[in-house]
């Protein structure tokens, strides 16, 4: 998954969860971001961030996308739209033989990101995005999400009515120790994590080659539950 043209900047706020204040080539600029979550353990005072630049020409509100920053040495990319497309180039690797593969697929109460054919097997599966990084340890969710949860115990009644289920966190770096679900921000997402692992979901987790302009899904790791 690639970006079109990128600049690097400086965080300076963000007063509210679409919108940021960077310096960029010595001017204040307010930017997008492209991140609902909290962030704030990547969003710190004078961060260096990248961003995607388009025309000023264009329709758009703002001209910049703020979609990655640095975490010390680290780079994460902290789009909340990439993990999805960057799975989407990553799907005919995971499974052999694939002939279709069909984004925002509705099952039940929930549209899962992808369902997938591959030879006689029907798939679905679920993506997340995963930013949230300490001493190692990659993190989801960052804050409470109930339609996560939802997600899961969905992707456990596919399972049930025969379709392989899957949920695929994308690590958004390069670099991860393994992968545990954030147990203390939401108990019930670690739980029916676990619920869904025991109950036959695939539960994967892998991490990604992040570049400025890029993020390709990478290594498997390590899941803990």
């Amino acid at each position: 998954m690639h970006y079109g043209k990128i600049v690097s900047g400086e965080f300076i706020s963000r007063p509210n969860r679409f919108i940021a204040q960077v310096m960029i080539n010595g001017k204040e600029e307010t930017v997008h971001v492209k991140n609902t979550g909290r962030c704030k353990e990547l969003l710190t005072n004078k961060a260096k961030v990248i961003l995607e630049e388009f025309p000023e020409s264009s329709s758009r509100k703002t001209r910049y996308d703020l979609i990655a920053v640095y975490k010390n040495d680290l780079l994460i990319n902290m789009d909340s739209q990439c993990p999805n497309k960057a799975a989407g180039e990553f799907i005919p690797k995971l499974f052999d033989g694939v002939t279709l593969i069909r984004p925002e697929t509705k099952f039940g109460d929930s549209r899962f990101d992808f369902y997938i054919e591959a030879g006689e097997r029907r798939i679905f599966m679920e993506v997340k995005g995963c930013t949230l990084e300490n001493n190692g340890v990659c993190m989801f969710p960052d804050a409470p999400t109930e339609r996560g949860v939802k997600h899961i115990n969905e992707l456990i009644k596919a399972g049930n009515e025969g379709y392989e289920a899957y949920i695929l966190f994308v690590i958004q770096m390069s670099q991860a120790m393994y992968f545990t679900p954030n147990r203390e921000t939401h108990p019930e997402f670690a739980e029916a994590l676990k619920k869904a692992s025991e109950s036959g979901v695939n539960v994967l987790a892998y991490t990604s080659l992040v570049t400025p302009d890029s993020l390709v899904i990478h290594k498997p790791c390590k899941v803990i539950l």
